[in-house]
């Protein structure tokens, strides 16, 4: 486990890990297409596709992360529904893929929709996939899944690379919670309001950002969500991949100081730091210190300061200890 602070970077093989997450020609891998050719040959001879929408993951950058399940389903599948057919297309080339692409996005998605519908009534076998990564996760394929199951059609998840739990399990954070927000508002004022609204939730949060916005939302988050861990995960499965540790505070201090980091960003946030309980003892103790000097409304006012309780509590407290005093 690294300190915190400490930024970790791994140096993982550049035949397997492209530098940029679209150029996948880059990371033809010899001794992969060796060790799983046979492997799939045997899959897809033996493998039973049935028609239907199959949500299907990819590398989110390492081309080694890919699954024999989901290759084998983009082999079968006659269409591949995408985001950027021209990032599709080099993975389609990579792995000698014969299915048609068809652009699912969200400016073509009422026009879309219809006809990838209508190709699924005719019992074809599809395949959802998202520039990298698992489909549905801040992308438009959420409307196509249910529009699918309100015709009763075939739904079929695969398991898979995902960034969002990636960074989760190698950040330190705690994993039994945790909230996925997406992306965050580009205005200041609908981000700082957005953050107050989870500021309470007792879990850890994951964050998706554009790296040149890092200098504005790291601010926002460390003055609302105050001093807790956080981890900026950057390049995941990539030969620049790198993990930097710290609280929101100093990562926010780094962004200022430093030119926005290249690649794909996951910000991830610790639980709310619950503070420890005052006893009532101790409360009654820095009530009657105050109250040698001060009066009863000062010296409640200045205990709140102190402790965050509220001061209408701590006023009815100081004036039964005033009494007995």
């Amino acid at each position: 486990m690294s300190k915190v602070g400490e930024k970790i970077e791994t140096n993982l093989d550049p035949k397997l890990a492209p530098p940029d997450p679209v150029d996948f020609s880059a990371a033809t891998h010899k001794n992969l297409a060796e060790l799983t050719s046979e492997t799939l040959r045997s899959k897809l001879s033996s493998a039973q596709v049935q028609p239907g929408l199959y949500i299907v993951p990819t590398p989110i950058g390492n081309l080694g992360d890919i699954t024999l399940r989901a290759m084998v389903v983009l082999k079968t599948a006659k269409f591949i529904v995408c985001e950027d057919s021209r990032i599709t297309g080099k993975l389609k080339k990579e792995f000698n893929l014969s299915a048609q692409l068809i652009p699912y996005h969200d400016h073509n998605a009422e026009r879309s929709l219809g006809e990838i519908i209508e190709r699924l009534k005719n019992k074809e076998v599809i395949a959802l996939v998202s520039d990298a990564g698992t489909p549905l996760i801040s992308d438009p394929g959420y409307r196509l899944v249910n529009a699918a199951i309100d015709e009763n059609l075939c739904v079929i998840s695969l398991p898979g690379p995902s960034a969002l739990l990636t960074a989760l399990t190698a950040s330190g954070l705690p994993t039994n919670q945790f909230l996925f927000v997406g992306f965050l508002p580009t205005k200041r004022a609908a981000r700082q309001s957005m953050l107050k609204s989870i500021a309470h939730i007792k879990a850890s949060l994951i964050v998706f950002e554009n790296p040149k916005r890092l200098s504005k939302s790291l601010p926002d988050l460390a003055q609302i969500l105050g001093k807790r861990k956080a981890v900026i995960a950057r390049e995941l499965t990539k030969i620049h991949e790198e993990i930097s540790r710290s609280t929101l505070c100093v990562l926010a201090k780094e962004a200022k100081s430093k030119p926005p980091p290249k690649g794909e960003v996951t910000i991830l946030i610790g639980p709310p730091i619950e503070e420890p309980q005052l006893s009532t003892q101790k409360i009654n103790t820095l009530l009657k210190l105050e109250l040698l000097e001060k009066g009863v409304a000062a010296a409640s006012t200045a205990v709140s300061a102190l402790t965050g309780i509220p001061r209408r509590e701590l006023y009815k407290r100081a004036v039964t200890l005033k009494k007995k005093s």
